[in-house]
């Protein structure tokens, strides 16, 4: 436990840096779609590519991975959402409490974490995850968060949520990776270099974005959110969302479909992992209660910080 401990305390340590700084004013609030655009436009896609193309192809297009997490997702965000709507509460905040839950922040924190804990093999999983949050979890959830209006405002918002996966440099990075990988291109030297550099900053700077994004979501929200309203999420988002996982992929295993064990445990920890602290930027742009959604990252992570480590301890020692 203590050696999960020495490896994921970095990393939680980089996020408190990030809040910190934020919170009293060292990182002013202005920088921070600067840090933010840095990371999503240039360091995090280098570093996608560099992991996808240093991987065998079938890691990176594990169908069987896919379509598991795949469903995993879309019965996280159908739980959610009926749950929520249940309780009387509309589809743009039951859309948004779904994507918040459904959503790990795997891209600026996970994939590196789980690439130190687990090694190179762990990022084929993760970054399958990460190709199905971004193109299907999100539209899917932009969409629904659109049914209080018009069906006109669902065809439009999905249209703009596949805009948005259009726009992404994610994705586009990933298939690139998964490309050179299939067909053995490598970059020239220079070039090579270039995005080493960017790839290397990528891990530090997206765990201190992600701390001062969360200061920033618990300085400026206008609206309260009580506890009820957020810690049953946030407790989902790190409990429910792993053992629904874990289920479903153990009993994909039963079924004899070709699911590996290792690759299972990757997905099981990116399901533990806390929300993406990205989605308080959509639910500012589509009017949800950011309040909710910024605590529920908020508590999340902070949770995230032992129960995360936890889950490591006990999965990778019942699998070795």
């Amino acid at each position: 436990m203590l050696s999960v401990f020495q490896v994921t305390f970095p990393f939680f340590a980089l996020v408190l840096c990030g809040f910190m700084a934020t919170w009293r004013g060292v990182f002013p609030l202005p920088a921070i779609v600067g840090i933010n655009a840095f990371v999503l436009f240039f360091a995090l896609p280098c570093m996608l590519y560099q992991v996808g193309s240093s991987l065998p192809f079938a890691q990176l297009m594990n169908l069987p991975i896919l379509l598991l997490f795949l469903l995993c997702q879309l019965l996280m965000v159908a739980g959610c959402v009926a749950v929520a709507r249940r309780g009387g509460m509309d589809w743009n905040n039951a859309a948004f409490g779904a994507l918040v839950t459904a959503f790990p922040n795997t891209g600026f924190m996970g994939l590196p974490l789980l690439v130190a804990l687990l090694g190179k093999a762990a990022a084929g999983p993760a970054i399958a995850a990460m190709l199905v949050d971004m193109v299907v979890t999100t539209s899917l959830c932009l969409a629904l968060s659109r049914m209080d209006g018009a069906a006109g405002n669902v065809r439009a918002a999905l249209g703009k949520a596949l805009k948005g996966v259009l726009a992404n440099p994610m994705p586009w990075s990933i298939l690139l990776g998964a490309l050179a990988s299939f067909m053995e291109w490598r970059l020239p030297a220079a070039i090579d270099k270039t995005v080493s550099l960017l790839a290397s900053a990528a891990t530090p700077v997206a765990l201190f974005a992600v701390g001062a994004v969360l200061a920033r979501s618990k300085m400026v929200q206008s609206e309260y959110a009580v506890p009820r309203s957020y810690v049953p999420l946030a407790l989902a988002k790190l409990f429910a969302h792993p053992l629904l996982v874990a289920g479903l992929g153990h009993a994909a295993m039963a079924l004899g479909l070709p699911v590996e064990p290792t690759a299972l445990l990757v997905l099981v920890l990116v399901a533990a992992l806390p929300s993406a602290s990205n989605v308080t930027l959509l639910a500012e742009r589509y009017g949800a209660h950011n309040g909710r959604i910024a605590h529920i990252i908020l508590v999340s992570t902070a949770l995230a910080f032992v129960s995360f480590s936890v889950a490591v301890s006990v999965l990778v020692e019942k699998i070795q």
